[in-house]
């Protein structure tokens, strides 16, 4: 399994460093990872870094609570469209999810789906599925698949609870094949990040990401 074609190498700590997406990049490029995913203020940075790879370039919208109103996560994609990102990873409003109010959850993906599609960009919409139940998980999943998101993700990393494989196979269960999955959150192993892909995880978001891949390669 070539691990490394599955990763999102990120960093999205409010401390981060231009030098920590210097080594991000250079190591996005050197491992060819899928992507990287960087703090909204550097995603130009990181697109200039990356140029002449095919590693994509991504960053986040409403990170990492959600419950950013719909007009600021409008604009926070306008300003990663113009800034050049390949792929938008969008917090959903847990709140919203939380309180059953799912016409806000469904208003707020109809504004924003169509936004990055418009422009040929993909967008990944994070569900924080460590805090949701069975059936939480499964309304978000009907929704996202219905208004067309590329990838339905786990969690922020921010949560008490990142990834786990049972969240990954209810997933699966119920989106469509065409829809993915990304899993993210506390992935800090070979064995782990493996066990989430045969769960159906098609991108994995990482910081371990050098460490992961090393590992495999011992396997």
């Amino acid at each position: 399994m070539n691990i490394a074609s599955y990763i999102d190498h990120t960093i999205l700590k409010p401390t981060t460093l231009v030098s920590d997406i210097e080594q991000l990049c250079t190591e996005a490029g050197l491992y060819n990872f899928a992507a990287v995913c960087v703090p909204p203020p550097f995603t130009k940075f990181a697109k200039g870094l990356l140029g002449g790879t095919t590693v994509k370039t991504a960053t986040v919208i409403g990170f990492p609570f959600g419950y950013s109103a719909i007009e600021a996560k409008v604009t926070e994609t306008l300003l990663s469209i113009v800034d050049g990102v390949d792929e938008i990873d969008m917090v959903a409003n847990i709140s919203a999810i939380k309180n059953a109010d799912w016409n806000f959850v469904k208003h707020e993906a109809e504004v924003l789906i169509p936004m990055a599609h418009k422009k040929e960009k993909h967008i990944k919409v994070i569900i924080e599925s460590g805090v949701l139940t069975d059936e939480e998980i499964i309304r978000c999943c009907e929704i996202y698949a219905e208004l067309g998101a590329d990838f339905v993700k786990t969690s922020t990393g921010y949560a008490e609870k990142g990834a786990t494989l049972e969240a990954v196979q209810l997933m699966r269960k119920h989106l469509p094949s065409n829809i993915k999955i990304k899993a993210s959150g506390g992935i800090r192993n070979y064995a782990f990040a493996k066990q989430l892909i045969e769960a159906g995880a098609d991108r994995l978001g990482c910081s371990a990401s050098v460490a992961i891949v090393k590992e495999s390669l011992n396997q």
